[in-house]
């Protein structure tokens, strides 16, 4: 028997009495583990990814069980999957009686139990990006990882493409330099880049032996049912479905099947549980709501319960995306468009979350062309085609806060740190003058915040190691470690009772002491503002105020925009091969008839005169982001041509440019299109269309958060959303006018150019307009294309009865001019 074989003898053992067979994909893993490889692990949700990373490393800790400390470090992005994670892990060495311990390390986690990990660590700890980070700025740091052997890097993809992915790769790397030996597995159930995720998941520091890639398990089929609308109106506009056909979404539920029912956000969650508690009184008590801004004991309590089968539908966002194993669930519901291929997988895979299970799923759209996206998702999945995630480019903020949390923890060398920070796949290309200008940034303050000693966080020891010296920074920097930026937000508390969750400040500044709003599924009337918490009590009073959050709009991915444009085509040439795509037949004919339907490679521009003024319609269906940096760059140049003021709304499809009564966009679009089009002084142009600098201003105040220049301040002592605003504009102020070469200054403008604006997909755009045919078509009024732009542009300055009031008497005059 060979050396594997035997160590895989208990882990082959409980899976005997599992009367389980280990997976292709989990034997491969165990086997290249033991053999001392690192790797990627790519199989579907619920395909059993967890036993596969976690049982070689534990095979192996099974030899040696006299070694101390933490030995296996498995990194997850959320706090919930901590908890799972843990009951999986402990089954089976409670059931074997393996002599192992398993902790938990996260912010729920107690202090007590925080101390003892710290004086006897477990040698298996799941922990999340930030608690390891505090982990690596506390004194005991490398004598709790001296002995770690293992990394698992949990639901990757989801980490790789924000600042938290970069984060791990920095705390990661310095793991790896202090156990060249450390073996590194990242998991991944969809994403388009393996090779990208395997480099930045393993550094460039591997020798010969480079990572392996298992892919398989075993293929999960997916079967998604659209409720069709029964008739689909000429001019559709966003929330003319959804919410006014709860009645379609209730008739296709079962009250005895287990649902999770997915929104895009926190907002629509608190509203779709208002309209199903009204709807399905008889659901009362098996009817639930979930999401991240709920108090984390309430989130713990609906999980358990419908993990026991007790709650059967559940209101859900993004927090249960990610791999919580809620195996009594059958059926998932999209309400909206998911908006990407990767989104929509890992919800559905959500329900039958089993090895080779079935994952059914109903969508629910809340506009008509929703169906169009949908369409294009169906076709993108049965063409196995799933997006890619993108990594930050090189973000000095996340490089500082790193820098000091080891200065808070064991101190560092420069030329030896430097080594390991070049080792990551973000930072290999980092230049000595940004590393010195970071190193200076935090010894001396930089150019200009030198003479205040708070920005003077590193000094040298005997050891010429860079350190914290001061208790009260290396404290304060360690309540503030973590990249996730977001408005300050406030408790929201019962009078005389528990912690309910927590709203933005930006909100509850609007309410007024009596005032009703409905939050975590209840009527609340607001008492007080006190101490960054909002007493509440309960009421009867009904009110359709609910909270909003920042961050919640989505676009449409680069690649859902590609195959939106190849359905739009397929309509042009009307091959509707989908349920979705023959629904919309009657959309389709009355674009037809006023207008047409670009093929893939044309650009359709529409113009049209009505009542209020000169309308411009254009559709690239590049997606929101792209669209608003497109209409505000086609504003700038027509203005630029022939004055006039002119206002912008954009959707996924495209965007209106509305002018006065007269303004000839037409003549502009016939004469000008080259021009529109053009690539040269982009940056020039969208400086001057956008207000930049502005742009500029807000993301550099997160980009202060991360790097430690401004912070959220001791418990109790905490800064408004305001004052922090202050501090940061301030900063960005000195900056400007005394340091304008800051690099934090330049990664804001960096940032706003790529990440909020998406430079490189607009310059694609505009490449690919002006190669194609351009379509330019005069209608006597708005299309069916155009209706929800309009739409945009009104709602966004009328209440909502005045709105629905104006919608019927323009639908009513459209349809009357047809007659």
């Amino acid at each position: 028997m060979t050396t594997s074989a035997t160590w895989l003898k208990p882990i082959r053992d409980w899976f005997t009495y599992k009367s389980w067979t280990p997976l292709t994909f989990q034997e491969k893993t165990w086997e290249a583990h033991l053999a001392g490889r690192s790797g990627l692990i790519q199989v579907p949700t619920g395909s059993g990814k967890t036993y596969a990373a976690t049982m070689g490393p534990i095979a192996r800790m099974l030899q040696s069980t006299s070694e101390t400390g933490i030995q296996l470090l498995y990194i997850t992005p959320l706090r919930a999957l901590s908890r799972d994670l843990a009951v999986a892990i402990e089954e089976p060495i409670q059931t074997m009686q393996w002599p192992l311990q398993v902790g938990i390390r996260n912010g729920d986690t107690r202090t007590a139990d925080r101390n003892r990990q710290v004086k006897t660590p477990p040698q298996i700890l799941i922990t999340t990006p930030e608690s390891l980070c505090v982990l690596l700025a506390g004194r005991h740091t490398e004598q709790l990882f001296k002995n770690l052997k293992t990394v698992i890097l949990d639901e990757w993809h989801e980490l790789l493409g924000s600042k938290r992915g970069t984060q791990t790769e920095l705390a990661v790397s310095w793991l790896r330099q202090n156990n060249s030996k450390l073996q590194t597995w990242a998991i991944s159930a969809t994403i388009g880049n393996l090779a990208t995720a395997t480099r930045h998941a393993h550094g460039n520091n591997f020798g010969e032996d480079e990572p392996v890639i298992i892919a398989g398990g075993t293929s999960r089929s997916l079967e998604v049912t659209s409720i069709l609308p029964d008739d689909i109106d000429g001019f559709p506009w966003g929330g003319h479905l959804g919410l006014r056909r709860y009645d379609e979404l209730v008739g296709k539920l079962d009250p005895n099947i287990s649902t999770l029912l997915f929104t895009n956000t926190r907002n629509q969650a608190e509203r779709w549980f208002q309209c199903l508690r009204f709807a399905c009184p008889e659901m009362e008590g098996l009817l639930a709501l979930h999401h991240s801004a709920l108090d984390r004991q309430e989130r713990e309590a609906i999980e358990a319960r419908v993990k026991s089968g007790e709650l059967l539908w559940v209101v859900c966002t993004s927090s249960l995306d990610l791999g919580v194993d809620f195996q009594p669930v059958e059926r998932v519901v999209q309400i909206g468009s998911p908006k990407n291929l990767a989104r929509l997988l890992q919800r559905a895979g959500r329900s039958a979350h089993l090895p080779g299970g079935r994952s059914q799923m109903i969508f629910m759209p809340t506009n008509a062309l929703e169906l169009l996206e949908l369409s294009a998702v169906r076709r993108g999945l049965s063409e196995g085609l799933v997006e890619e995630r993108r990594p930050p480019l090189m973000p000095l903020d996340v490089l500082l806060q790193h820098l000091t949390t080891l200065a808070c923890g064991p101190g560092f060398k420069p030329e030896e740190l430097l080594k390991s920070v070049k080792n990551t796949a973000t930072y290999e290309k980092i230049r000595d003058n940004d590393w010195h200008w970071c190193l200076k940034f935090l010894e001396e303050g930089g150019e200009c915040l030198g003479a205040y000693e708070r920005y003077r966080k590193l000094e040298r020891d005997i050891n010429e190691r860079l350190v914290v010296k001061q208790k009260t920074i290396a404290r304060l920097h360690r309540l503030n470690i973590g990249t996730i930026t977001s408005n300050t937000a406030i408790s929201v508390r019962f009078v005389r009772g528990s912690i309910i969750g927590h709203v933005e400040e930006t909100f509850i500044s609007q309410l007024k002491t009596k005032d009703i709003f409905f939050f975590a599924g209840r009527q609340l009337e607001f008492i007080r503002l006190r101490d960054m918490t909002a007493y509440v009590k309960a009421s009867k009073r009904k009110s359709k105020t609910i909270p909003a959050w920042s961050g919640g709009q989505m676009a449409l991915s680069d690649l859902l925009t590609h195959q939106l444009r190849n359905e739009v085509a397929r309509a042009s040439r009307n091959e509707l091969d989908t349920p979705e795509l023959k629904a919309l037949e009657p959309l389709f004919h009355r674009q037809n008839e006023l207008s047409t339907l670009p093929k893939a490679d044309q650009l359709l521009i529409e113009t049209c005169q009505t009542r209020e003024g000169s309308h411009l319609y254009v559709y690239p269906f590049e997606g929101r982001f792209v669209h608003e940096g497109l209409g505000f760059l086609f504003a700038t140049r027509f203005t630029r041509i022939e004055k006039g003021t002119i206002t912008v709304s954009v959707n996924d499809y495209g965007f209106e440019l509305l002018a006065p009564r007269g303004y000839p966009f037409e003549k502009l679009v016939n004469d000008e299109i080259d021009g529109l089009l053009c690539n040269e002084e982009l940056e020039e142009d969208l400086e001057q269309a956008l207000n930049l600098s502005e742009l500029c201003k807000r993301r550099f105040r997160s980009i202060a958060k991360i790097s430690g220049l401004v912070t959220q301040g001791f418990p109790g002592q905490n800064k408004s959303t305001g004052q922090l605003q202050i501090s940061g504009s301030l900063l960005f102020d000195v900056f400007i006018r005394h340091e304008p070469n800051n690099r934090l200054l330049k990664q804001a403008h960096e940032e706003v150019l790529n990440e909020q604006l998406e430079l490189p997909r607009l310059k694609e755009a505009l490449n690919r307009m002006r190669k194609g045919e351009v379509i330019h078509a005069s209608t006597p009024r708005p299309t069916p294309l155009a209706f929800p732009l309009l739409v945009e542009r009104l709602g966004s300055r009328m209440s909502n009865e005045s709105l629905l009031e104006r919608i019927k008497r323009i639908q009513k005059e459209a349809l009357k001019q047809e007659e």
